[in-house]
């Protein structure tokens, strides 16, 4: 290492160094003080990202993916702790012979070049780092500095100053490179059992820290509120502590407001002044001591300590703020131990949201595991919580353990509710349906968790501006609304934006938005002839069921109805109204929309045989009202209705004798429960070929109760398929497409489908 040292610091000699992995947020760092050191700096790894981009317009020479190649001439090579030991660029330094050394190596190697800061604990870490190279700076020291995330205050996550004598680096004690580090000034923020992959128990942790103090050579200042801490730093000679009381520096008054901790601090019990964070939190008080008495250690004023802490905007992923409005707040925080979790918790409470929303990724098998009952306690302080998949690190599985364990402890703890919603990549669809207006969304872990809450920020606005184009009135718009809610079949997967109108203006206007912007607008009715597919509708799914949508009105024979009011519905005020010809109707589980569009009929009878007139929306935006005759219609077609949408329509019928009427009805509620199964299902699934009907068809085929999952052929019609419980839209297909195939190679017949299968079968939204 004294060596490796030796060699960094001569700088007339630039080496040639080697980072594998070097998109990480710790390898760019340590390539960002390799390039300010002047050294000739490559580096390689499997993805590109927006920091191998910034190194390489710094000089960084990068590889993608990883070669053997790209370590040829490379004097030492420095491996992250996620490289295994087969990657190839790793496996060609060690057989020709390269020096290779852990990431913590080197950045020791580094800090010794300088009087180095190291900055320790199980929490805060890089908070408190960001706050201490901040001050300094501030402060005119013209620190160095090297911190674990993205710091917007300090331009990047590293930075190598040559005329400053400091450096101030996060210490990662995940593998007990803690110790390697011979720093000028160390701070401990607490000792927690953590990374109990890697260490034995709470005594293994210890004694890292206690050889990274019994290596530092001047002030060690550490938190009084950590029991541990104060066990291995108390009895040290020089040693500075804070806290909330009876200790070298105290914050008093504490005062969270508005997003702002403001308080006062003593220094031996004399005042010597006030400080106003502009981060949340209760917890970034006691950061915020720990990088007050560093500064002032270093021979800062309190004046420039006080002014760079109020203009500190806090690190990427720690209670990040990703999206604000009126309707909601989406937060995301790096937090993946119950310590953190629970300070998170309570400066989201302290912003006083109508609810507060956990997306929770848990972090690593071994801690899942050791540590799910304390996750059940700190997630009580939540109104709901979700729970993701394990992100497992470079952890193999351990049996039992999952998402669901700490869902279970959730439950164990309390009376918080809280459910698995499986794969970060889908987890945003379920978590943006349960939104309400007020919630404080958050989104907590150390993987990839914050993936969930971009998707619902990107998606949220959109959501704002419907509504603002909507404007007052009884409009309902939400996020990933799941379609098997509303599809008689009941599957399907989310729609992106779920519009509910109230009026023929709102439709208009939410269709207008929709076409300046290119997204894609769907109308769905009571989705009794649709099939989506399980990657849901992309774009946004107008529902025209509520306000004018949903009235009926009789004027002497004829009665008008909005697209979202039922057959069923229609069929019954006529019958009040004593007019016949809307028996057939009853039979019918769609609604005027949907009846419209395809023409739906039974028992003889057409929609359009009845109508009159149509109101609708056309191309252009416009409400327009054309007349029967102006309207083209066939077996289950109207062209007109494809591309433009319908609103109402006025239909006609005639009087007729009550006992006609229901004599009527009485036959059509016959027919459907004799020859429709009662099960979910989408109506008849194929149009009726010219050989013989399709369900006749598919009986001789002998497809008659034949599954694919879930998705059952019907016993009672051959033209139904019917869910039995929690099928899936890939599944209904499957049939679909079993059915045709062996329609088209036995019989030669295209079998074409009545049912509308829409959608996407992948989430890509």
């Amino acid at each position: 290492m004294k060596d490796f040292t030796e060699r960094l610091m001569r700088q007339d000699q630039p080496m040639r160094v080697h980072l594998i992995g070097v998109a990480g947020s710790g390898m760019s760092g340590l390539a960002s003080l390799l390039l300010g050191m002047g050294h000739k700096v490559s580096g390689c790894d499997r993805v590109t990202s927006s920091e191998t981009t910034r190194l390489q317009r710094a000089g960084l020479i990068f590889y993608s993916p990883h070669s053997a190649h790209a370590v040829e001439d490379a004097e030492v090579v420095v491996y992250s702790s996620a490289i295994r030991d087969e990657n190839v660029a790793l496996a060609a330094a060690r057989e020709c012979g390269i020096p290779t050394v852990r990431r913590a190596e080197c950045l020791a190697a580094i800090l010794a070049t300088k009087d180095g800061v190291v900055i320790s604990g199980t929490h805060g870490k890089t908070t408190t780092s960001a706050m201490s190279a901040h001050i300094l700076r501030r402060g005119a020291v013209q620190p160095s500095h090297y911190v674990g995330a993205e710091i917007p205050v300090l331009g990047t996550n590293a930075h190598w100053d040559p005329k400053g004598s400091l450096m101030v680096a996060e210490g990662d004690e995940s593998d007990g490179t803690l110790a390697l580090y011979q720093p000028k000034h160390s701070i401990v923020l607490n000792v927690e059992e953590e990374h109990l992959d890697f260490y034995r128990d709470i005594e293994h942790i210890k004694e890292v820290f206690s050889t990274l103090l019994d290596r530092t050579s001047d002030s060690i200042v550490y938190c009084k509120e950590s029991p541990v801490a104060v066990e291995l730093c108390a009895a040290r000679e020089g040693s500075i502590s804070y806290g909330w009381s009876d200790a070298d520096f105290v914050a008093e008054n504490v005062v969270e407001r508005g997003g702002i901790v403001s308080f006062d601090v003593k220094r031996n019990g004399e005042w010597i002044g006030a400080i106003e964070l502009g981060v949340p939190g209760r917890h970034n008080a006691l950061n915020s001591l720990a990088a007050i008495a560093l500064a002032m250690e270093c021979g800062v004023a309190f004046s420039h300590i006080s002014h760079a802490l109020s203009t500190f905007a806090g690190a990427r992923r720690r209670f990040e703020t990703k999206y604000l409005s009126k309707m909601l707040r989406v937060v995301d925080d790096y937090g993946h131990h119950p310590t953190e979790i629970e300070a998170t918790l309570q400066t989201a409470r302290s912003l006083n949201p109508k609810r507060i929303v956990v997306l929770f990724q848990p972090h690593r098998f071994s801690r899942t595991q050791k540590l799910a009952d304390d996750f059940g306690k700190v997630l009580q302080a939540a109104d709901r919580v979700f729970v993701t998949d394990v992100y497992p690190a470079s952890e193999l599985p351990i049996e039992g353990v999952s998402g669901q364990t700490i869902v279970d402890a959730v439950h164990a703890n309390g009376s918080v509710r809280a459910e698995v919603v499986g794969q970060v990549a889908q987890a945003h669809h379920v978590v943006g349906n349960a939104l309400r207006e007020g919630d404080m969304l958050i989104t907590l872990g150390a993987g990839n968790v914050h993936e969930a809450g971009t998707k619902v920020a990107r998606d949220q606005k959109v959501v704002e501006d419907l509504i603002g184009e909507c404007g007052e009135g009884n409009t309902k718009v939400s996020l990933y609304e799941p379609m098997r809610k509303h599809t008689t079949m009941l599957v399907g997967g989310p729609a992106q934006f779920w519009v509910e109108p109230g009026t023929f203006e709102c439709f208009s206007s939410v269709v207008k938005y929709c076409r300046e912007r290119g997204v894609p607008v769907r109308v769905i009715g009571r989705g009794s002839n649709l099939l989506v597919r399980d990657g849901g509708i992309r774009g946004v799914v107008i529902h025209p069921s509520q306000g004018v949508f949903g009235e009926v009105r009789v004027d002497g024979e004829t009665i008008t109805a909005g697209v979202g009011v039922r057959f069923k519905k229609l069929a019954s005020v006529a019958q009040k109204a004593g007019l016949t010809g809307f028996e057939w109707m009853e039979g019918i589980p769609g609604n005027v929309g949907g009846g419209l569009r395809m023409n739906a009929g039974a028992m003889g009878a057409e929609t359009f045989d009845q109508v009159l007139e149509v109101t609708f929306l056309d191309g252009d935006g416009e409400i327009r009202t054309r007349t029967r005759e102006e309207i083209d219609s066939y077996y289950r077609n109207v062209p007109e209705l494809r591309r433009n949408f319908a609103l109402s329509a006025k239909f006609k019928g005639e009087k007729a004798a009550a006992e006609e009427i229901q004599q009527g009805m009485e036959e059509s509620m016959q027919k459907r429960r004799s020859s429709q199964p009662l099960a979910a299902s989408a109506g008849c699934v194929f149009k009726n070929p010219e050989p013989m009907p399709a369900g006749m068809l598919v009986d001789t085929l002998g497809f008659k109760d034949v599954s694919v999952g879930k998705a059952r052929v019907s016993l009672e019609h051959g033209n139904f398929i019917v869910n039995d419980g929690k099928a899936s839209a890939s599944e209904v297909i499957e049939l679909i497409e079993q059915i045709r195939e062996q329609a088209r190679s036995e019989k030669g017949i295209e079998l074409e489908t009545e049912v509308q299968i829409i959608g996407e079968d992948e989430h890509v939204f």
